[in-house]
């Protein structure tokens, strides 16, 4: 049986529990490649674009098969169910880093929203959404 995510903000920001990935992940652009194209890549995340494939991988994986990337980062899994039909998510916690000065770039998932920081701010930014879910769960 399928149960539906959390769809209330206050208590999606209450129960976040960001988890950090172990691991470096990238983003890559792949142009004039298809999602079976980058199979043997293990991506973590494929995104058709116009421009060309983008793939997230784990920096290995890239350094490994010469594919360029222009920044490291680090993965936060938000283990709270939210719902994709959520309203104000995603603009809690990019306005949560943003102050903060952090770089944030989210990818949802079906069950979980998964942030993309820099690797050398991602113990920072956990302690930011940690602290974003400490204020909501007071209230």
């Amino acid at each position: 049986m399928h149960v539906r995510g959390l769809l209330d903000l206050s208590a999606i920001l209450a129960t976040l529990n960001p988890e950090l990935v172990p691991g470096e992940f990238v983003f890559c652009s792949l142009p004039d490649s298809t999602p079976a194209d980058a199979l043997h890549l293990d991506p973590i995340g494929v995104f058709t674009e116009r421009e060309g494939l983008t793939v997230i991988l784990r920096r290995r994986s890239a350094e490994t098969n010469g594919i360029p990337f222009e920044v490291s980062l680090r993965q936060i899994t938000l283990n709270v169910h939210s719902d994709l039909a959520a309203v104000g998510l995603t603009a809690a916690i990019a306005t949560a880093l943003s102050d903060r000065g952090i770089s944030a770039n989210v990818v949802a998932g079906f069950y979980h929203d998964h942030i993309f920081v820099p690797a050398p701010d991602a113990e920072r930014a956990v302690q930011v959404l940690r602290t974003l879910q400490n204020d909501a769960s007071a209230q």
